[in-house]
């Protein structure tokens, strides 16, 4: 190449311009050669060949597979969540109607509680409130063959009232003062005529220890009749 730079018919010899211009054009050339060899990018590489680039495969299934994986896990996830609210709604009920039949089941009880005590008031009041009888002849007779029943005297009501007619005309503060007993210092006295001897020995526990008192007359009169007759009703005269 060398050969071309000099014109024909000159001298070989070369001067020192020359040789610094062949020497100029050596190096663009052997700068131009090596650019040729410098990859776009920059990088220098070692082979003459390019490495292929790889190729990537893209497929829709797998988005697809993602999506419904996704999908389920968050079905499940629901449902999960709605078996836990239906646990605590289920609880819930529960729990109020368990405390809905205690508290009916207390009421209950203490209802019937009440009602028992307020029995036993009943009770008590009937047995502290005793029967009453009419302050007269009537209510006299029965309220004594009422002690009489519980003490075991026979008596009836018409066979007492009788022996008290024929005796005191029904007068509690009658005294007989001219017959036998009244010579002898002890007349008979109330309603049936009997004296203080009698009336001491068959008076009944729990009436009055006044001869005077009418239920008491009535009754002690009475258990001396059974004691010596059987019943007030087998007397018809004095006894």
């Amino acid at each position: 190449m060398l050969k071309n730079i000099l014109p024909r018919g000159r001298s070989r010899s070369l001067n020192r311009t020359q040789k610094a211009a062949i020497a100029g054009v050596g190096a663009l050339g052997a700068a131009a050669v090596a650019l040729t060899a410098v990859p776009a990018s920059g990088q220098t590489t070692t082979t003459s060949e390019a490495a292929p680039t790889a190729k990537v495969a893209y497929s829709t299934k797998q988005i697809q597979d993602v999506h419904a994986g996704v999908t389920g896990q968050l079905a499940g996830a629901s449902q999960k969540v709605a078996a836990i609210e239906a646990k605590k709604e289920a609880a819930a009920k529960k729990a109020t109607a368990e405390k809905k039949a205690a508290a009916k089941k207390a009421a209950a009880k203490r209802e019937a509680k009440e009602s028992t005590s307020r029995s036993a008031q009943r009770t008590e009041v009937k047995k502290a409130a005793p029967k009453s009888y009419p302050n007269n002849l009537d209510g006299w007779i029965r309220e004594a063959r009422s002690i009489m029943k519980k003490h075991g005297i026979p008596g009836t009501y018409e066979g007492i009232h009788r022996n008290i007619m024929r005796e005191s005309s029904g007068n509690p503060k009658a005294i007989n003062d001219w017959d036998i007993n009244a010579i002898n210092g002890i007349p008979s006295k109330g309603l049936l005529q009997v004296i203080p001897p009698t009336f001491a020995a068959y008076h009944v526990p729990g009436t009055s220890k006044n001869i005077y008192d009418p239920v008491a007359n009535i009754v002690a009169a009475c258990n001396y009749a059974a004691d010596k007759y059987g019943t007030m009703d087998n007397v018809d005269s004095a006894y």
